[in-house]
């Protein structure tokens, strides 16, 4: 094999808020429970279906700790980027060897942005869904005008 990738893109909701420790180092982890939700029509009764998978989001990243901490809430919706990690651990009840396995954010190949502020409208840096604070209105006209029909 010539090389190999581990790379997790996500864009979901959390399902809680964000939990911050502190690890043996002083250091602090941030965990996340994200939701991504995926929906389709029932070709036999014609219902709506839909099916949604947690996700665990684990966050070794110190700068990413800090904004998580501060900007992010239940309800949020970010976009991550991180790596598959399984690790082993021993249930305490029953003794038997357990396996969780994670996305995982440390280094510089991984991510976290937040695609809307639902929860923290009164912060002017964080990315907004207000389309008439962009510098330029006649973009978005512009984009629009694309839209028509394309010849391929």
């Amino acid at each position: 094999m010539a090389g190999s990738l581990n790379k997790v893109q996500l864009i979901g909701r959390l399902g809680a808020d964000p939990e911050i420790k502190q690890m043996v180092n002083g250091k602090s982890v941030a965990r996340l429970s994200i939701a991504t939700s995926q929906s389709w029509k029932d070709k036999t009764s014609g219902e709506r279906k839909e099916k949604t998978e947690w996700h665990r989001v684990v966050i070794f990243n110190e700068g990413l700790v800090n904004v998580v901490q501060q900007y992010v809430k239940k309800g949020a919706n970010v976009y991550i980027e991180g790596q598959l990690s399984t690790r082993k651990w021993k249930d305490e009840a029953t003794g038997q060897d357990k396996y969780s396995t994670e996305v995982v954010l440390q280094g510089y190949n991984s991510s976290l942005t937040m695609l809307d502020t639902r929860n923290s409208s009164n912060n002017s840096n964080l990315v907004s869904d207000d389309k008439s604070s962009l510098p330029n209105d006649n973009l978005n006209q512009a984009s629009n005008d694309l839209d028509d029909e394309i010849p391929f």
